[in-house]
């Protein structure tokens, strides 16, 4: 820090340009979203089929460095009062283990109701129920990755 910036200006610097990728776990489907470099738009990508933790940890190492995405975000399925279950606490474990195995850092986001979301965000682009099972797990990992961004710029904010 130059002896002319205060820590107040200094938190204030943007933050490097950097993309980022979510993932939405499902016990057969991973749904998979990144977003441009400057975080204004988030693209839906092809979702994974889930089979084993090793091949779930290759492909979304590849992805990352195809995207060079700096970071990964999971969902984190609580129950809608907010209390952790099973799926919760599977997606912590699965979110330490890419911790421990990626380049990148990891964050978990809150994702209640965001398959609901992405239904409605589908069936009203007028999707096919075919298209929507085809693209719900892809659409919900973007919703999860758009309200991650946006909570990011609001702690930046405040």
């Amino acid at each position: 820090m130059h002896s002319s910036q205060t820590p107040e200006a200094v938190g204030k610097v943007a933050a490097p340009p950097r993309r980022l990728m979510a993932i939405d776990l499902g016990a057969k489907r991973v749904g998979v979203a990144v977003s441009d470099e400057l975080q204004i738009t988030v693209t839906p990508l092809e979702r994974i089929e889930r089979r084993s933790w090793k091949d779930l940890l290759r492909r979304v190492a590849a992805l990352i460095d195809d995207y060079d995405a700096r970071a990964l975000v999971i969902g984190l399925p609580l129950s809608l009062d907010g209390q952790e279950n099973n799926a919760a606490q599977d997606a912590q474990r699965i979110a330490e283990n890419f911790r421990k195995s990626l380049s990148v850092p990891v964050f978990l986001q809150d994702e209640r109701l965001t398959t609901a979301a992405a239904e409605s965000e589908l069936r009203s682009r007028g999707a096919k129920a075919s298209e929507v099972a085809k693209r719900i797990d892809s659409e919900s990992a973007a919703i999860i990755l758009r309200d991650f961004i946006a909570e990011q710029r609001l702690r930046q904010k405040a």
